[in-house]
Parts: structure tokens; sequence; C-alpha cells
């Protein structure tokens, strides 16, 4: 147990902000440090304040009514380092004169610390005395003086003076407070409470990596997710935007997208609750020039991403305070031996050949991915010098990595694909009536929904156009856990109408968030539906593993049962075989597509939910006789006018004729039509030709 301190430094700082519980959380700077120091033994020394000058010299109404200060009195003032500097001379000297060694600070509170002067001498490069990494939060070592007295949310100094019978000073101004404070610590001190002041909070100097067993039970009341990072963050940036706060070993984990690179979010873990609630009141503070969401997330999302059981991994990231550096694009004939010549000397790998770690496929073979370490910050700078030289006839990328990312990377390639299909099977995402040619650009795409959004609250956004949203036209579009991404599609009822929608919603608010809406077609929404991607650099196919050795029993089914039952029966076809597109694809590859990770929302509609009242007049429409019957074997340029062409005599309507699309949005081999009688039809056209193909109908 540690001895107890027999003198406190009590500190209080004043931003050009917010004070009070939210101080800290609108990233104002320090304009002012006052302090006391406190000898337990019944004295109290000078009552000390320091003005500190601000980068940006602007005060609000609120902060001038709480310290009095003015923007004249602070434009000649030292900046914080100064004024920092003069702090720590004062108190020691102080200390010295009475006879001491040691002090501690103490504070009114987390947020003078953690929220304040941690965080900004970060952004700084301030290198804080030592002194500032351990205090007592006065809030909590009253609450253990007196346990009957008010929880540690409610308490503050006033309370806690009034609870002692102690003179309140009225004025709110921190200097005034500080001298209450000192008061009540030595009321606390003497007889009869006689409290130690023993155990001070720690703020830890440095993140540390490790890795995390899937097996780990980790508190839901812990976990963040930080959105919005620049996608070369490292766990390291991440612990610098939460500087202050501690951050549990291993607990920032960055977030792959479907392609296996960053996708600008991450999941961090907190040693406590407390902590994590001071992480949430830092949600839109800026990391450089882009501001950072920060949501709330649970245990279970951090292990799908950190945890890992693979032994190899565990034994190559047991090396501790090791800086890791991935590298991707080798050649498949890469070797140890190579990759050490690659980095030559002047960035020696950790521990030689033991050092890397090649990504392989569960068969063994190379994914052109690789983990390297390095022992410090130095070799791994020199390291990141050579990204995009050549090794062998390729170019080579790196990037700080991560022990999160090695899991997720390792998780990625050697997890085998829970249901195969060789090549991409027809399976339309979208029930067909509703899907229009690809060229047609009658959708919109609206990004950065709040997750909490529902279909509803995308309707009330759209406002009057609402109107123009085809039947079972809005589509969420989820992650792989099954959750809302902050994406959504809507299927209006032209181009034009896609396009009017777009200028005028477009950075709308929802929720307080603004929501980029933008024009796009049915090809696109498909794809992002089933898990592609649709961004800058174009649009990306849903992820694939390629393991062409595996044997896999036959399917029973190509998607879920509890996605196939949000579709109409006739619109999932069984899987035919087409050969891939060479725009996505390299030429017979063998693709293993996951569905069951990848399955579109329910859709909804104004109608669906009921968001237009049904007219009690409208009039209803008696079904038509008839059957419905499958075109098999269609010619995959065929289109509706084609095949209506062969029904000529029978009055079909285009909408009683339903064709398949495979996952590229090209035409597919089948078609569905309902026909007025099916043995006549089929007298007249069964075994017919449709270009140079023979047709096969069938009832259904």
């Amino acid at each position: 147990m540690t001895a107890p301190f027999d003198r406190l430094v009590v500190l209080l700082n004043s931003t050009a902000g917010a004070s009070g519980p939210k101080l800290g959380s609108d990233e104002k700077e320090i304009i002012q440090l006052v302090w006391q120091v406190v000898d337990l033994t019944n004295k109290t020394g000078k009552l000390c304040e320091v003005l500190v000058k601000p980068d940006y010299l602007e005060l609000t109404d609120e902060c001038k009514a709480q310290s009095g200060l003015q923007e004249n009195d602070i434009c000649i003032a030292e900046p914080l380092e100064q004024a920092l500097h003069q702090f720590t001379q004062q108190v020691s000297n102080e200390i010295n004169l009475g006879g001491g060694t040691t002090f501690c600070l103490c504070t009114d509170g987390q947020l003078h610390i953690r929220q304040v002067l941690h965080p900004e001498a970060s952004n700084k490069n301030i290198m804080l005395p030592e002194c500032m990494y351990s205090f007592f939060d006065l809030r909590k070592e009253f609450k253990k003086c007196f346990p009957d007295s008010p929880e540690i949310k409610e308490l503050d100094v006033y309370l806690m003076a009034k609870y002692l019978n102690i003179e309140v000073d009225s004025s709110t101004y921190a200097s005034s407070q500080v001298q209450m404070m000192a008061k009540i610590i030595l009321t606390m001190a003497s007889d009869p409470f006689r409290h130690s002041f023993i155990e001070p909070e720690r703020v830890n100097h440095k993140f540390e990596t490790g890795t995390c067993s899937k097996m780990e039970i980790v508190d839901d009341n812990t976990v963040i997710r930080a959105r919005g990072l620049p996608w070369q963050s490292s766990d390291q940036d991440i612990a610098r935007f939460f500087r202050g706060l501690n951050i549990a070993k291993g607990g920032a984990a960055l977030c792959l997208n479907a392609q296996g690179r960053r996708n600008g979010e991450a999941l961090v873990r907190f040693v406590s609750e407390e902590h994590r609630d001071l992480a949430l009141q830092r949600h839109k503070h800026h990391m450089g020039n882009r501001y950072i969401e920060v949501y709330k997330a649970t245990g279970e999302d951090f292990i799908k991403i950190a945890g890992g059981t693979s032994n190899e991994v565990a034994q190559f990231l047991s090396k501790e305070n090791q800086i890791i550096i991935r590298m991707r694009g080798l050649p498949f004939t890469a070797t140890a031996e190579e990759v050490l010549a690659f980095f030559g000397p002047s960035c020696p790998v950790t521990g030689g050949k033991e050092g890397i770690l090649f990504v392989k496929y569960p068969d063994g073979r190379p994914t052109g991915d690789a983990f390297v370490l390095f022992s410090c910050e130095e070799y791994s700078q020199n390291a990141l010098k050579k990204h995009k030289d050549i090794l062998g006839k390729r170019y080579i990328e790196l990037f700080k990595s991560t022990a999160a990312e090695v899991q997720q990377v390792l998780n990625r390639f050697t997890s085998t694909p829970l249901i195969p299909i060789t090549p991409p099977p027809i399976i339309p995402v979208l029930p067909q009536p509703f899907v229009p040619p690809p060229s047609t650009r009658d959708c919109v795409r609206l990004r950065g929904l709040p997750y909490v959004a529902t279909i509803e609250d995308i309707l009330e956004f759209l406002g009057e156009h609402t109107a123009d949203i085809r039947p079972h036209g809005v589509h969420m579009v989820l992650n792989q856990q099954g959750r809302p991404s902050g994406d959504a599609f809507i299927q209006m009822k032209s181009a034009d109408r896609a396009f009017l929608t777009a200028q005028k919603c477009h950075k709308k608010t929802m929720k307080d968030r603004y929501i980029e809406v933008f024009q796009c077609s049915a090809e696109e929404m498909n794809i992002v539906l089933m898990g592609g991607t649709l961004n800058r650099n174009g649009l990306s196919p849903p992820p694939c593993l390629s393991p062409p050795l595996y044997a896999f029993p036959p399917p029973a089914a190509v998607i879920p049962a509890e996605a196939a039952t949000l579709y109409q029966p006739q619109v999932l076809l069984s899987p035919r075989a087409l050969q891939p597109s060479t725009a996505f694809y390299p030429a017979g590859a063998q693709l293993f597509m996951n569905y069951t990770a990848y399955y579109p929302s329910p859709p909804g509609s104004p109608t669906s939910l009921n968001y237009f009242p049904s007219a009690a007049a409208a009039p209803t429409v008696a079904p038509q006789p008839g059957a419905m019957i499958r075109m098999q074997s269609l010619a995959y340029g065929a289109g509706v006018k084609d095949i209506l062409n062969l029904f000529h005599g029978y009055q079909i309507p285009p909408e009683s004729l339903m064709t398949t699309s495979n996952c590229y949005g090209q035409s597919g081999s089948d078609a569905l039509v309902t026909v007025p009688t099916l043995q006549s039809v089929k007298q007249d056209i069964n075994h017919h030709c449709l270009g140079s193909h023979f047709l096969d109908l069938q009832l259904l």
C-alpha cells in the first residue's frame, strides 16, 4: 500500500469555453491555472494564479462570467508550456521550504486533469511533468470519508462545503473554489475524521499493445466506436486522441472493410465505465483537421474485431513494446530472407525471421500480406520510407499496423467460407419487378445516417420526396454483424426524381447529423447491399475468398432462411453457373461468397409502413386467373421485349413478366411469366427457340 501523502496541491484550471460538468467537452484551451498548497497538518500555503495565453484568443460569454476575465487580461500572458513550468517551479520551492519533498495534486473531479490538461498538452506536444500523471479526485475521497453523502456525480465543491458546515463563498471564480477545497481537505484530514489520502488516480504514460482472446469477456460499458479516423492512423494515434483516459492493454482495434483495408473506424476498450463515459464526451473532437465521432459499442463488437485464437499470432505478438509494420502486395514466392534484405541494416527486424509473419490461406498458399516487428520508432520510420519500393517485380505498400489488425487479417484469410458457390450464382438481391436497367440512375444513396435511424426516420427526412419512392424501395445497408452501417438506398420512380431528391436533400440534418445524398444506379445499389463498396475509388464487388482445393458438402440453401423469408418465393431461383466478369475478378478464378454475412435488410416504403394513409374508397383489383411458369435456358442477352414477343396474342402485360439477374446486374437465363392458360401456352411455346436457345417451360 502507498504511504499517505502529507501535502496536497489543490489545482483548478479554467478554459476559454464551458465549465462545470461540460469542462473540456468543447476543446477550448486553458486560460488560467489556480492552485494552493495544503499541508495536512492543518496549514495552507498562499493562493497562486497564472494566466495562460491560448492560441486562439476568443472567450465565450460563459467563460467571462465564470472567470471574470477578458481578452485584454490574457493577451499578454505566457503560453501553456511556460505557465506549467512556472507552476512546477513555484510548487517545488514552496514544498522544499516547508521541509517536504513529495506532493500530489488534488482536483474537483476528473475533468481538470483528464479532459483538459492532458489532451491540450498532447495537441501542443508539451511534455507534462511527472506530478501531472497522478492526482486525487476530491469527490471520490469525500465519498470514501463520508459514505452517506450524495452520489459522486451529484457532488461539487459547494455541496461538500455545506455538508461539512463550511462557510460557502458564492463567487464562481476559481480562486474562491480552490480556497473552499483547501478547507474541505483540512476538515477531512483533522479530528474526528482523520482521512488518509493514500491511493491517487493514475494517468497512463503510454498505450500498451497486447492481444485479446475470443474467449475473453469484455464489459459492454467499457467500449466505444470511433469513426472518421484518417486511413493511416495507428493505435498510438488513437491513444493520443484519447490522452488522459486509460485504454486497456491492447484495447485499440482498427476496423477493416470488406477488402481488408482500414475503413476509418476503430473500437476502443477502456479500463472502466467512468473512462468510457469521459471518452464519449470527446465526440466530434479533432484529430488534425478531421473531427472524430465517438459512439457506444459492445464487448461483442470488440471481440469480433480484436479477438483471435491462433497460437502463431499469439506467439508473434507476445514480444512486448514492438512496432508492427504491415507489408501488402508481396510476390507469392517471397521468402523471409528476401524481406530481411528488403529492409536492410537501417531498420533491422526484431528477432530476424521470427519477427516476420506471413499471412496465408488455410491451404498454405500466400496471400501477399505479411507483418514485421521493429523494436523502436526510429527503425519503424526508416522502414516506412521504403513504401512502394520494389521487391522482386512488385512494389510493396507499407503501413503502421496494430495487434488487432493482425488478428483481423489472419481471421479473414484463415476462416473457412460458410457456403461455397462456384462461380457467382444468379441471385436477385431485390424483387426484380422493381429493379430497373443498370444504366438508369433512378436510386439515391443516403450516407452518414445515425446508427439508430429507422426507415420511418428516413421517410421523415425525405419529406415531400417520399411520394416518389417505389413500393418496397427503402433499403438499409447492414454491416457484417447485421447492424446498420449508416448507409441506405432509396429506389425512386424515375431518374429525374432521384436527381431532384439528391439536390434538395443533400446535407440536410437528421438527429443533429448532416446526411449526404447521392444519385446512383440499381447496379451500384445491388453490389453494396450484398457487401460490396461504392466510394470515390469506384465500385468494388462483395468480399470473396479463393481456396480452390477445398471440398465442401453441397449447400442446402444459397442464402439463410431468415433472409429468404424477406422475398417472394418465386424470386429466389436455383443457382446457375455464370462466367465471372473480367471487370471484377481475374478469368478462371474460383470464388466463394459468404452470403450468410451479407444480405439486405427488409425493404420498406411509405405504403408498406403505413406512412401514407390508405384511401378508404380505393378500388380493389380482383385476382386474375392463370398460372405462373418458369422459362429456362434463355439467352443472356434476352430482354423483356424479346420474351413478350413469344407470347404475342395472349395479351400478357409487361408487369406479369419477372426476369432474373446475376450478381453483376446482367440479365440472367431464367424468367417467370404469369399466363392465362397454361396448357395452350406450353403447346405453342414449349421447345421453341429464342435466338439460338431452346426454351423449357415448367409450372411453378
